[in-house]
């Protein structure tokens, strides 16, 4: 009997963000679970499954739960918004599966278009060259390991993409962020942030760190910090990779 769990990227939120790989494996599957957000994503698209859920903080429970499916003979996907290997499910799924003992059902992880991609693509091109992904959630990772990485792309130089910027609870986590960005970077540094991601309410704007310090954000929201070369094109954030090429007259 076949023991299988696809672990799944779903991208950003719209079916078109989709990939056809990550279609094809929930199209074989019997069951989908995810966070209940996530899920209702994708009921209409996938009808006849049967779907479970958990809410947020319940990785663990939902991890058990795919384990469980899997197990018991029905080939289940677990989903995940974005990537399932970048702030995803995956790493989670491999832990539970040994701590558990389910080491027979098969997991194969199917990748998806992170935040941090399909942002930029809204945007224009702000990640063409060297950048960091740093999420400001506190809820597993200590806000000064926090701190030390944000110090540590912005000595660098990187273009800098924040996941999670801001929640009911963390209000002031966007612009403790600048603040600490803002000892390397000069207020006037292009950023820009998108809402709602290939959601319905999708909206784009581009600023400069000293703006963005006072900007309110919330967990839809990805956010983007350019480095010292980065500029506006038009209405497009741009970070030069470096090319060289004739300018005409």
């Amino acid at each position: 009997m076949k023991k299988k769990v696809y672990v799944i990227g779903i991208g950003p939120g719209a079916y078109e963000e989709m990939t056809i790989r990550a279609v094809r494996a929930m199209e074989s599957c019997e069951v989908i679970i995810g966070y209940t957000v996530y899920v209702d994503l994708v009921k209409e698209q996938f009808p006849g499954k049967t779907f479970l859920t958990t809410p947020m903080t319940k990785e663990v429970e939902r991890c058990e739960m795919a384990l469980r499916e899997a197990w018991e003979g029905r080939t289940t996907a677990m989903i995940c918004s974005g990537d399932a290997g970048v702030y995803g499910m995956a790493g989670l799924m491999h832990e539970i599966r040994k701590e558990r003992g389910y080491l027979e059902v098969e997991i194969e992880v199917v990748p998806g278009i992170t935040a941090a991609t399909a942002g930029a693509a809204i945007l224009g091109a702000p990640l063409i060259h060297d950048f960091a992904v740093i999420s400001l959630s506190d809820l597993l990772t200590p806000w000064e390991k926090i701190e030390e990485r944000l110090r540590s792309a912005a000595k660098g130089d990187f273009a800098i993409c924040l996941y999670n910027p801001s929640s009911r609870k963390r209000k002031d986590y966007l612009r403790r962020a600048c603040e600490i960005l803002l000892e390397y970077q000069s207020p006037d540094t292009v950023c820009g942030y998108v809402r709602q991601i290939a959601r319905d309410g999708q909206e784009k704007h581009v600023t400069t760190l000293g703006r963005l310090k006072e900007t309110g954000t919330d967990m839809f929201t990805t956010v983007f910090i350019g480095n010292s070369q980065t500029r506006v094109i038009g209405e497009a954030m741009v970070t030069p990779r470096g090319y060289r090429y004739e300018k005409e007259d």
